[in-house]
């Protein structure tokens, strides 16, 4: 009798605690627009991008993926979205459960099969300069923002009088 007691009570405290726990705030946010918004998103990106001469970041991932969310956080991180936003067009491509947009992925060298989120990056005229083979960023939750910031830096535009070495020109 005594052991059922303190069971109970052991239940009502973990209930109560679970009941005052605060919760985390829900990431309702869907970063991956609709998979038929990929073809028009990525023509808009190829305009802006040559208006701009910035390059474009193609991110292939769906908003069920963990790491993909991880990988939008780290763009959006105080010290990374400023070397996105003055370098980059990001185009997000929603490849649903891996079953969708698979043809963009692979005009862009991407296999999916290697896990998401996946990036390619393309000139401003929409020329391939890099695509991931081996799913580089596929588990971005073990990864430290510095490897996002490397990535974008090693894939800035250069103009005319600079070196990939510049971080700004």
């Amino acid at each position: 009798m005594k052991t059922f007691k303190l069971l109970a009570l052991a239940a009502l405290l973990a209930i109560a605690a679970c009941k005052a726990a605060p919760k985390a705030p829900p990431t309702s946010r869907e970063i991956y627009p609709d998979p038929s918004q990929a073809k028009s998103d990525l023509a808009a990106a190829l305009n802006t991008a040559a208006k701009t001469h910035k390059r474009i970041l193609v991110d292939f991932g769906g908003n069920w993926c963990g790491d993909c969310k991880v990988l939008d956080l780290y763009f959006h991180a105080p010290a990374i979205q400023p070397i996105l936003e003055a370098n980059f067009v990001l185009v997000d491509v929603n490849v649903g459960h891996v079953d969708a947009n698979l043809d963009i992925a692979e005009k862009y060298g991407v296999p999916l099969s290697k896990g998401v989120p996946a990036l390619a990056v393309l000139s401003e005229n929409g020329t391939l300069l890099y695509s991931q083979k081996g799913g580089e960023f596929e588990s971005m939750s073990h990864m430290d923002p510095s490897a996002v910031t490397s990535f974008l830096v090693q894939w800035e535009p250069t103009g005319p009088n600079c070196s990939t070495t510049v971080v700004s020109c």
